[in-house]
């Protein structure tokens, strides 16, 4: 049995709330998902799972979890999830059923999913909420129908998109197709796109909708499939903006909310128009004292009339300005780019996903309902497992350590907090990078990392050791801006097209895609902890844009600069294969281990080309090749590579070394500053994990304790208008992302061997 921990949030209980949870299990201890009940209380719940990973062996690596869960007011909770019904039904014997919150809760009934032969509309009844599908011209909703009102085709307005200097395109949805299914959840996502004249701008729509709930969650997602910028004038979705709603219906109340930390309310009796918007400007001036990837507020739109309504929720309106919405006697508008806002430029390739809740809900229906919704939209209760789960499954890299020290622990927790927040459509889940941008690589632009070293991933290891939440929500905001932002979602050029962009400015202009600035191990936990099959396969697009990649003339040359380029290349490639069996991510790794066999052998050890005349050892980045073929050889052993390993760190040593207990930056007198670069503490632990030698670990000391000497997170501060950006203060996510595994991976092997205490 695992337990399924909730920590206190609301003040009121949640009857029946939707969650979801990813399990990991280890190998050969679960084959199939039969048995896999989830219950409090011994009393079942409605459920639904999907498996996202195997082992190599074929048994079950990853689960994704669904559940309906009674959630009491200003309490935690637990449930508790069984991965075998004859577990579940011994467990049952001498439980008081009478006793348990859900004993006196009639379960809400399984969603059903019906579709059209005809017409291949689909149809879902939540229980309280039946609707239906459209597909061709005009909206995405046929049919609402929902405690006795029924919402008309004609009430449903289309995403307007208005192009600068084109005017309004058309907007035009294909065939819906099933993402999901199951009783607690069904999502449905339907292709389409916007389109003028010559231009065509792919769209997708998901439309999710949970058992016995009355509201439908809508992702929009706008891609950029031309090869010029999409400049948008404008962005909005009405509802009720024909039909009934306009001419026939007593509208009995309009009502526009946003909230920092109480929700302030414009509310009409008399269906008069009120709205609210945010720009930069809100967001420069207004304090916030809260970690804004869990929560920053709400914003939502309510619109009443004689035989119901409808309240929609942006979801993270004020990180992803500008927005607005407006409600008035003709509906509801929801402005995902408002006019005269803040410039909103698509590059070519960028995609971008927007959400919003619709909760149709009945004319008595209290505001302070709606907005209480509202806010769990924003922050939804989450699940959480147990520290040794993680642990035990035997998937992530051994970061979870045993005597541990309180001021590393808290350094450890300083560099997750300490990045700039940057709120902007585009830019939300991204931070710029102070020592690039200084440089002056963005033309005087910040310099945004593109997500560079990984930084979810580097979440992900932080939220599996530690239990906090909000590092989960580092990986949600950064993953989602990541698969939309950072890669390149259209291209003729075959070696753009699925790859992930370089740190620059505008976060693809004057930019390349290469191996060296790919990765995917984020990407794959994003789908992991969410289910959201779409990042599996940004993932796998980033994988195949390396193969071709590597394909590339310049990759038939031997040395130096191909070893590190390669180098890099094979993380990626040593993570898909992990996740996937497939053999054609390693085809290329001996191959590539090859290029660092040459270039050892050309110079005598790993030495760079600096100057005309000069070849020098780069400590970094001879501590990055030693962890990427180490990666390898964690799945396929070899000597060979182990001596190259050993031989390299044991050079590092011998010459860069210094009497202080530091490593030097680089081999130049005038490059032989002190070096505070974490990797090559990785180095040296995989030394130590080779050979077993605790003298690897002894040079690591001092760089360890300097890097661990700060526990001050930067969380607040002035911030500053860049563009189509607010940002705020703190470095750059890449400091964390780098540094992360190093550190922790040194900190496990000191604390075993006695070396930290």
């Amino acid at each position: 049995m695992i337990t399924l921990t909730f920590e206190k949030i609301y003040l009121k209980e949640r009857n029946w709330e939707p969650c979801s949870i990813a399990v990991p299990i280890a190998k050969g201890k679960l084959r199939n998902i039969e048995g896999i009940v989830v219950a409090k209380d011994g009393i079942e719940t409605l459920s639904q799972t999907k498996v996202t990973s195997y082992w190599e062996d074929g048994s079950i690596r990853f689960l994704f979890v669904r559940f309906l869960a009674n959630l009491p007011g200003n309490l935690g909770t637990s449930y508790e999830l069984y991965l075998d019904r004859t577990e579940f039904e011994e467990s049952k014997k001498g439980s008081k059923e009478e006793n348990s919150i859900l004993s006196n809760e009639k379960t809400p009934n399984a969603l059903c999913l019906t579709k059209d032969k005809v017409s291949s509309n689909y149809t879902i009844d939540t229980g309280v909420l039946t609707f239906t599908t459209k597909t061709g011209q005009g909206g995405f909703l046929k049919e609402v129908k929902c405690g006795g009102s029924v919402f008309e085709e004609s009430q449903f307005g289309i995403p307007k998109l208005y192009v600068e200097q084109a005017g309004a395109c058309d907007f035009k949805l294909h065939e819906f197709h099933v993402v999901e299914e199951g009783p607690v959840c069904v999502i449905l996502e339907g292709v389409g796109e916007h389109s003028y004249i010559e231009n065509s701008y792919k769209v997708t729509v998901q439309l999710t909708a949970y058992a016995g709930k009355p509201w439908i969650e809508v992702s929009y997602r706008l891609f950029n499939t031309s090869k010029d910028t999409l400049p948008i004038e404008s962005l909005q979705y009405e509802i009720f903006a024909n039909g009934k709603a306009k001419n026939e219906l007593e509208v009995t109340r309009t009502c526009v909310a946003t909230s920092n930390y109480r929700t302030s309310y414009l509310v009409s009796e008399e269906g008069e128009t009120v709205a609210k918007k945010v720009d930069a400007e809100d967001l420069l001036y207004e304090a916030n004292e809260h970690i804004a990837e869990v929560f920053y507020g709400t914003m939502f739109a309510d619109y009443n009339t004689s035989e119901g309504g409808v309240c929609a929720t942006i979801y993270q309106a004020q990180q992803n300005y500008p927005k607005a919405v407006e409600a008035s006697k003709q509906g509801i508008k929801l402005c995902l780019v408002p006019e005269n806002a803040t410039k909103v430029i698509m590059q070519s390739g960028m995609a971008r996903e927007q959400k919003f809740l619709l909760h149709f809900h009945s004319r008595e229906e209290d505001l302070k309902e709606l907005n209480n919704r509202s806010l769990i939209y924003q922050m939804p209760d989450r699940p959480q497992l147990e520290t040794s789960v993680y642990r035990e499954a035997g998937i992530f890299h051994d970061v979870f350590v045993d005597k541990k020290i309180s001021k590393v622990e808290l350094s450890l927790i300083a560099k997750a907090d300490s990045h700039s927040r940057c709120y902007g459509m585009l830019n939300w889940g991204d931070s710029p990078d102070p020592g690039y941008t200084t440089q002056g690589r963005g033309g005087g632009l910040p310099v945004w990392t593109n997500n560079e070293y990984d930084f979810p991933h580097a979440c992900v290891l932080m939220y599996v050791r530690t239990g906090t939440r909000r590092f989960l929500d580092y990986l949600l905001v950064a993953g989602r801006h990541w698969m939309d932002v950072d890669v390149c979602h259209y291209s003729d050029n075959p070696l753009y097209y699925g790859g992930q962009w370089e740190h620059t400015n505008n976060h693809v202009l004057n930019s390349t895609i290469v191996c060296s600035h790919q990765w995917v191990e984020g990407l794959i936990d994003y789908y992991h902890f969410t289910g959201d099959e779409e990042a599996y396969k940004t993932a796998i697009g980033i994988g195949e844009n390396i193969l071709r990649l590597l394909e590339t003339p310049m990759f038939r040359q031997k040395g130096e600069i191909n070893a590190r380029e390669t180098g890099w290349a094979m993380r990626s490639l040593v993570a898909l294969y992990k996740e996937t069996h497939e053999e054609r991510w390693l085809l290329k790794c001996d191959w590539i281990v090859g290029h660092f066999e040459d270039w050892e052998k050309e110079y005598g050890h790993w030495l760079s080309p600096y100057t005309d005349n000069t070849a020098i050892r780069v400590v970094f980045m001879v501590s990055i090749a030693v962890g990427s073929l180490m990666r390898y050889y964690r799945i396929r052993p070899s000597e060979n590579i182990k001596g190259m390993i050993i031989r390299a760190v044991d050079d590092l040593i011998e010459n860069c070394y210094m009497d202080n207990g530091l490593f030097y930056y680089k081999e130049l007198p005038s490059l032989k500053r002190l070096g505070n670069n974490t990797i090559i503490l990785e180095a040296l632990t995989i030394c130590y994990e080779l050979t077993g030698d605790e003298k690897y670990l002894t040079y690591g000391l001092m760089t360890f304790e300097l890097a661990t000497n700060n526990q001050s997170a930067i969380l607040g501060g002035s911030k500053k208008i860049v563009g189509d950006s607010v940002i705020g203060p703190g470095p750059g996510t890449k400091n964390f992302a780098q540094s992360f595994l190093p550190l922790v991976s040194y900190y496990k092997a000191a604390t075993d061997t006695g070396i930290l205490f």
